[in-house]
């Protein structure tokens, strides 16, 4: 599947900021943390870099997590919950090297909205497109990590944390076990 590259990044995006909270340790816990973050995902738009920044930015992680919802319906009523509440207004902008694409919020907005509001729009994308079924969780059973599924046959079932190879080298080594 491919969505617009701001959806894709958006999408991506997202599932990071969602999944930092279960990371061991919790990769965001310092502005430091904050600041690669914004950098790794290419954010723009006023970025303070201070304590409470970070502060709201970590609290937000789970109104994010909120949009790999259960079922279609639940995405649609959280996806207009969290856009109303950030008062957003989708407009055409184009900025540094990106050609025209939808910001919702205006660049001076607190990041932790524009985060939410980027995440909300990139659902509405997916919900739009019919591919709700790509926002899944990890199929580990120890894993609650959220994933985008882009691949063509629809196959991706396990996170980026390497719960897929885990999962692997262990029925590898049980086959062994049992030979």
């Amino acid at each position: 599947m491919a969505f617009g590259y701001d959806t894709d990044m958006a999408l991506r995006a997202a599932a990071a900021l969602a999944n930092s909270e279960h990371a061991e340790p919790d990769s965001l816990s310092t502005v430091q943390d904050l600041a690669d973050f914004v950098r790794t995902w290419g954010w723009t738009g006023t970025v303070l870099g201070t304590p409470a920044e970070l502060r709201r930015v970590r609290e937000v992680r789970a109104q994010v997590r909120s949009l790999w919802a259960p079922d279609e319906r639940a995405a649609v009523e959280r996806v207009n919950t969290l856009l109303a509440q950030a008062n957003a207004v989708p407009q055409l902008v184009k900025h540094d090297e990106y050609d025209w694409h939808l910001h919702a919020t205006p660049s001076d907005a607190p990041l932790a909205t524009r985060m939410v509001v980027e995440a909300a729009m990139a659902v509405v994308d997916v919900i739009r497109d019919r591919e709700f079924d790509r926002l899944r969780v990890c199929a580990a059973g120890d894993c609650d990590n959220v994933l985008i599924d882009l691949t063509k046959n629809r196959s991706r079932r396990f996170c980026d944390a390497g719960c897929g190879n885990r999962l692997n080298v262990a029925a590898f080594r049980a086959r062994q076990a049992g030979s």
